[in-house]
């Protein structure tokens, strides 16, 4: 079992309602996020509910790429191992390109793709040093085609980190090391990235959305879409009918 887990982007969203799962399994948590007043309301409620679980939170950037390594190495200090990372921090600003907000749009790429860089090399520095550890990285269903308007940056994105974690495990089956890689690829899952966001198929809410999350973690594959219903579906369409129709989707 992997004990002592650090996510990152845990005031919010699916970091928050993963952070809840794994308290109530009883795992040691170091959750970082920008909004410490947020971390310190649900590092309170989870201690109240969840005695077992210790809880550590700190404030984090994931911008401040230094900022990630020290934070990291505080919290391995800590707990004296890190037995999961889960690189969830993300954003989902953009616009359409060439319509006046690159602004937003290079916002989303570093803190979804460059920040991700920084993230999994700090979690794999300790893991290579522990000879153990399992890095998660939260990608998503649009990650497997391109998409318009708000979504085509944040899908690209996506598509980096899933990339980057496939090559991640391909150099570490080369040096044959006992790290283990998940990529997840949610579905729509209701959280505050994408709470303005309307007719959305196949939206579930975020309680459910983590629950499934957790499940899906826990057997440590190497990719899962969450929900594996209809999403394991409708990626292998995805991947295969006219971009236009896939276009839909976004």
């Amino acid at each position: 079992m992997r004990k002592t887990i650090l996510i990152t982007g845990a005031s919010s969203g699916l970091g928050e309602g993963m952070a809840r799962e794994f308290a109530a399994q009883g795992r040691n948590l170091a959750l970082c996020a920008r909004r410490t007043d947020r971390l310190e309301q649900l590092k309170t409620e989870l201690e109240a509910k969840y005695p077992a679980s210790k809880i550590s939170i700190k404030a984090l950037d994931v911008n401040d790429h230094d900022a990630v390594f020290t934070v990291f190495k505080e919290f391995k200090a800590e707990f004296g191992t890190l037995d999961r990372v889960i690189v969830n921090a993300g954003m989902g600003k953009g616009a359409s390109l060439g319509t006046g907000y690159f602004y937003a749009n290079v916002q989303t790429a570093q803190t979804n793709f460059v920040a991700a860089i920084a993230q999994c090399e700090a979690a794999l520095e300790i893991f290579r040093e522990q000879n153990s550890g399992h890095l998660v990285t939260i990608s998503s269903i649009s990650a497997l085609r391109g998409m318009p308007r708000a979504m085509t940056v944040y899908a690209a994105t996506k598509a980096g980190l899933l990339s980057l974690t496939e090559g991640i495990r391909a150099d570490l089956i080369k040096s044959r090391s006992p790290i283990k890689t998940s990529c997840i690829l949610p579905g729509y899952i209701r959280s505050e990235i994408n709470e303005k966001v309307k007719n959305t198929p196949f939206m579930i809410d975020n309680e459910t959305g983590c629950k499934l999350l957790v499940k899906a973690i826990e057997k440590e594959p190497v990719q899962a879409y969450v929900p594996g219903w209809p999403w394991a579906l409708i990626g292998f369409l995805m991947k295969r009918l006219p971009l236009k129709l896939v276009m839909k989707l976004g």
